[in-house]
């Protein structure tokens, strides 16, 4: 009954042979392993010895190749698991002994082959088997494995409904993904009204029915926020949206995160469960594409540089299917077999005066379900022919698609109020842009979103208009700007080379100065006795700009609205003060208005307080609020606060009750402690002189 070739008592037993001498006499490659027997048995031997009628029954296994028998010590003659119950499973055999012709364990074979006679009976080695596992797995069909593959598959929250990415960086993004960072990728997501069955789809469509992506028959949405799993049988990362039409709260910022998952995708399947393709469909991806040309084009071209990206990402979008399901209604297309399905959809984005030239192609793929459940397989077989399609978006490593996502959502963040919304396209410009505006014209900024944090500064498409609050004319220098060179100057009380003293008596003679770095003192406003022409018309050019929340853009230079005041303000208040006899309101009125700020509305046309109403008389005292300028009484303008925006640094300083409340721009900037000092005993001093 020899049961191995030459190769077997080596311990190398390539082949199993039969271990039965009935009928081939142990020759013939084993073909059955039966339990009952305790032996792996060729055709010709299980066929004779299971001939009677005892023996029929025997439980007999058909042996796959690098099959390897369990211990028969292991187990009593009734099959009952003995030693091995410990472990509650079956040993599998080490070695055959060819005395006792029984097959033993590891374990089993010290027990009962260590010592004696039997120490020295002859042996064949099995050699290791395949994991049980992988014997399993060689046995399965192709649908089989792919099924085996996703039972795994777990999906995570992506992006929730603020637009927070809920990832820490790119390596959490892979481990949840549970890839390989090296492995290349595509990016499917999936679009649709709430209640549609967009993740019972996604669920079918890559994961054999399996709820990766949570599903419910409530009629709340159960999908919030962006959904996202890994596919290994196809290698693409699958993402779950928000339905539409469903969001009650950040429905802006719900919108726009789509377009965001739309940017990243190579794949947009758009799941509408209804008998007849309605305009909302066709609006989406019209709007979609045109936000994408208009938004995210330049961003994903950025992103390469920006993040150190070595993959381009394409400028063309990505491909778009349109899964319809109907119940009883005709598919689109099949009352004419001659038409087809994605001409008819043409035709019908150019009635609506939809263009959707941003996405590379778009498929129409349609179901008609008389009976339930729906049949995705159609749908399966079209997502796999475009992911097969390499000539417009090439795979890509998961770091890349957390970089690009993380891109998009740095530029375009922050919050929408819906109340200044018109929405009369499903991505307005205002989703994407800057949401500044200018406080002297009311134009917004046109720059995309974020742009400061990258040192773009605002810009908008119309001119700005001038506002005497904000005194945001400049000047600057007309001899030089035909040089090539672009200086500005602003209106002082004195030259920069005359002492305070010699500043103010050529002020009162000669009135203001404009003075260039370059060219020196190129105006003086009384220079003649008659005859002085205005310097807009001479020596300076002028030019509106924009006053945006948050900058200085009106400050020109250092010689602003409240350093202007301080121009030889210092010596003269000192001066007047220690006087016996104070100046004449009169006086005191023409002098505050020939050296105040700008924006300072003159003394001569402040009759009555601007709050109440409530007429000056010639001995009343008029306050002038730092921030808007205009003139009050001492009850509506007791409050104070700091109006750094006017030059008069951190400190706090009068403002009416008005600007008080509402505050205005606040800025931060550290530059005005320089002049902190300086500026409040000067300021002291000039609400002696004026009360103001």
């Amino acid at each position: 009954m020899s049961a191995h070739t030459q190769t077997a008592e080596k311990g190398q037993n390539t082949t199993l042979l039969c271990q039965e001498s009935y009928v081939c006499s142990g020759t013939d490659e084993a073909i059955f392993e039966c339990d009952e027997c305790r032996s792996l048995q060729c055709q010709r031997c299980e066929e004779e010895l299971h001939q009677p009628e005892r023996l029929r029954n025997h439980e007999r296994t058909r042996i796959r190749p690098g099959h390897v028998p369990y211990c028969d010590s292991c187990k009593g003659a009734n099959g009952n698991i003995m030693h091995a119950s410990m472990t509650g499973s079956r040993q599998i055999a080490a070695v055959r002994c060819q005395v006792c012709k029984i097959n033993l364990c590891v374990e089993c074979q010290k027990r009962t082959h260590a010592g004696g006679n039997r120490r020295k009976h002859p042996v064949t080695v099995y050699h290791a088997g395949k994991p049980q596992e992988q014997e399993e797995e060689e046995g399965m069909d192709e649908e089989t494995k792919r099924k085996r593959m996703t039972e795994k598959v777990v999906s995570f929250l992506l992006v929730d409904e603020t637009e927070e990415i809920q990832v820490r960086n790119e390596e959490d993004f892979i481990k949840k993904l549970d890839c390989s960072p090296d492995q290349h990728l595509k990016v499917v997501s999936i679009f649709g009204n709430t209640g549609d069955g967009k993740s019972h789809t996604l669920n079918h469509t890559f994961f054999y029915g399996r709820e990766v992506f949570k599903t419910s028959p409530a009629q709340e949405s159960c999908t919030v926020g962006v959904w996202a799993a890994y596919d290994p049988v196809r290698k693409v990362v699958v993402i779950d949206t928000e339905g539409l039409l469903g969001a009650t709260v950040n429905l802006s910022q719900r919108t726009r995160l789509l377009l965001k998952v739309l940017a990243i995708s190579d794949l947009v399947i758009y799941r509408t469960r209804a008998d007849r393709l309605h305009n909302d469909l066709f609006k989406f991806l019209g709007d979609a594409s045109e936000a994408y040309l208009k938004h995210f084009t330049k961003e994903l071209k950025a992103t390469t540089a920006r993040c150190g990206l070595d993959v381009p990402l394409s400028t063309l979008g990505p491909g778009v299917i349109i899964f319809h399901e109907t119940v009883y209604t005709k598919l689109l297309g099949s009352d004419h077999p001659s038409e087809v399905p994605e001409k008819l959809i043409q035709d019908r984005f150019r009635k609506l005066s939809c263009f959707p030239e941003a996405f590379s192609s778009i498929h129409y793929k349609g179901t008609r379900t008389y009976n339930p459940p729906t049949d995705f397989s159609g749908l399966r077989r079209a997502v796999e022919q475009q992911l097969e399609n390499n000539t417009t978006r090439s795979p890509r490593q998961p770091g890349v698609i957390y970089k690009a996502l993380k891109a998009l959502s740095d530029r375009f963040s922050g919050e929408i109020p819906d109340d200044q919304m018109a929405h009369s396209s499903f991505f307005p410009d205002e989703y994407f842009t800057c949401s500044s505006v200018c406080l002297s014209c009311g134009c917004g900024c046109k720059k995309s979103m974020n742009h400061a944090k990258e040192g773009v500064p605002h810009e908008s498409k119309s001119r700005c208009r001038y506002s005497h609050q904000y005194d945001n004319r400049v000047y600057t220098c007309k001899a030089c700007y035909e040089r090539g060179m672009e200086v500005s100057v602003v209106p002082k009380t004195s030259a920069s080379t005359d002492s305070p003293w010699l500043g103010l008596a050529k002020y009162a003679w000669s009135g203001y100065v404009i003075e260039c770095p370059n060219c020196g003192v190129v105006y003086r406003s009384r220079q003649y006795w008659f005859g002085n022409q205005d310097p807009v018309n001479t020596v300076v050019r002028t030019e509106i700009e924009h006053v945006w929340p948050g900058t200085d853009g009106f400050l020109k230079d250092n010689n602003n609205a409240a350093q202007r005041l301080l121009d030889g303000m210092n010596f003269m208040a000192q001066s007047v003060s220690e006087l016996s006899l104070g100046p004449t309101k009169a006086v005191t009125s023409w002098l505050t208005d020939q050296i105040a700020p700008a924006y300072w509305r003159p003394n001569s046309q402040i009759l009555s307080c601007n709050k109440c109403n409530t007429p000056f008389k010639d001995n009343d005292t008029k306050h002038h609020c730092r921030a808007c300028g205009e003139g009050f009484c001492d009850g509506c303008s007791s409050k104070t606060r700091p109006v750094p925006e006017r030059g008069w640094g951190p400190a706090p300083v009068r403002v009416c009750d008005n600007c008080y409340e509402n505050r205005g721009i606040q800025l931060g900037n550290s530059e005005w402690i320089v002049i902190e000092l300086s500026l409040g005993n000067s300021l002291k001093s000039l609400s002696l002189i004026s009360g103001s």
